[in-house]
């Protein structure tokens, strides 16, 4: 019998571990599998808020997929279309004309994308919090900002300079708010011209509270100690408009600033789109709890299961067998790895003839770092803050990124921090990095 071919699409946390579990569980006369990502590298994004402050290397939150993955074929690429009806899926490589691959089993697992509302300005002046690219921009760009704050004479161009903006009081806006403005605090000691007093961090959240994954309390801790560092926290409130940089809120509120940060949530995947994959009304994958995909229109018939398709992850509807009925799991890294072992093992149960085992995990809780030292935990019904619950963000993270590599790397950019000062250089001209050739270099007439 000839090798099932298993194609893995997207190689974030479901992609890239249900990939390396299935070339390491199945011999090689048994299955071949092909991942297709457009990047050549998956981004560890709870490391995110950290590489942006300059803690770890950007190069150290990420994973290389042709290291990590030597038993499996990698195709840089995009996938356009799945086709499941004729298990095909149709690729776009980085160069060259689109091909088609084909499969015998699927793992439909691109993740999610910033979801984003039509506010006016907002696609002009906003910037997400999701990869690795807009984390090292952010990073330049608050810098930047503090270079534009003290060469310039003008208050009003200071003020709108100083002034950052983060939408979304989740784990994603709140570690990225406090750990950007840790960096700038920081960063402060070396502009003389500039004091804490002249930069307004701002978080917007639509909701009366902010870290909805803990109790109620621990997100009231995580504001009160916000605004202890003089941030400016407002709860309820919604951005409205940010026309010309131009911020304004539905309290009423409005002020200039350079710097709006996106991290209002995630939704599906759009190239889930151009598929034939049913979905629920918020555009995730229908499963089963095996991680199967189902056809929820045809269950009454009996013919639940889509056979050879498997999802799980972001942009995955999976029922939590752990929570009340009609619950779904969470989209978190919590349960994307562990979903991606379960669905790597039914997989090799399905191609032995073996029966696939229903996933089943009650989150263990949510750890968040707050800046240097200082963080919020709850895992397991136990309640922690300040420097245990950051040093149990850092212990669990640095234990589920991917690789030895990763993780001795990641453990010496944090013990040499302990000893060298955190680097607040900006380097701007990485994302125009021809400008300067381009000005410098003759117009040559046709």
């Amino acid at each position: 019998m000839s090798p099932q071919r298993i194609l893995v699409v997207g190689a974030g946390h479901v992609g890239l571990y249900a990939a390396l579990r299935l070339s390491k569980k199945l011999r090689a006369r048994e299955a071949e599998v092909t991942v297709v990502d457009p990047q050549p590298h998956m981004t560890y994004q709870p490391f995110l808020p950290e590489a942006a402050a300059g803690n770890i290397s950007p190069r150290h939150s990420v994973v290389p997929l042709r290291r990590e993955l030597k038993r499996c074929k990698i195709v840089s690429g995009a996938v356009t279309r799945i086709e499941h009806s004729r298990k095909t899926a149709t690729v776009q490589p980085i160069i060259g004309p689109p091909l088609e691959i084909e499969y015998d089993q699927i793992v439909v697992a691109p993740g999610s994308v910033s979801r984003t509302l039509p506010i006016p300005g907002l696609r002009e002046h906003g910037i997400g919090f999701k990869t690795i690219g807009e984390a090292i921009y952010l990073r330049n760009h608050v810098l930047d900002r503090l270079d534009v704050g003290a060469a310039t004479t003008d208050p009003e161009t200071r003020r709108r300079a100083l002034t950052f903006v983060f939408v979304g009081g989740g784990y994603a806006g709140i570690e990225a708010l406090a750990e950007m403005e840790d960096m700038a605090r920081d960063a402060l000691r070396y502009y003389p011209e500039l004091t804490v007093a002249d930069m307004h961090w701002v978080l917007v959240e639509a909701t009366q509270r902010v870290l909805p994954e803990v109790d109620r309390d621990m997100g009231a801790y995580t504001v009160q100690q916000l605004r202890g560092r003089g941030l400016d926290i407002r709860l309820d409130t919604r951005l409205e408009s940010c026309v010309d940089g131009v911020a304004k809120l539905s309290d009423g509120d409005s002020f200039p600033s350079d710097t709006i940060v996106w991290t209002a949530g995630v939704k599906p995947s759009p190239m889930l789109d151009d598929t034939d994959l049913p979905r629920d009304n918020r555009g995730r994958v229908t499963c089963l709890p095996t991680l199967q995909v189902v056809d929820g229109e045809k269950a009454v018939d009996g013919e639940k299961v889509v056979e050879g398709a498997w999802s799980a992850g972001d942009c995955a509807a999976v029922p939590d067998l752990t929570g009340p009925p009609g619950t779904f799991c969470s989209p978190s890294a919590q349960h994307a790895v562990r979903q991606a072992a379960r669905m790597a093992d039914n997989i090799r149960a399905v191609i032995r003839g073996k029966e696939p085992v229903p996933y089943k995990h009650k989150h263990a809780g949510s750890v968040a770092s707050l800046g240097l030292h200082k963080g919020v935990a709850q895992v397991y019904g136990i309640k922690v803050k300040g420097p245990l619950a950051w040093f149990m963000h850092r212990t669990y993270h640095v234990s589920r990124i991917p690789s030895f590599n990763r993780k001795v790397r990641v453990v010496i950019d944090w013990t040499l921090a302990l000893f060298l000062k955190r680097e607040v250089v900006a380097l701007g001209q990485l994302h125009d990095p021809r400008e300067e050739f381009t000005e410098v270099t003759p117009k040559v007439n046709a």
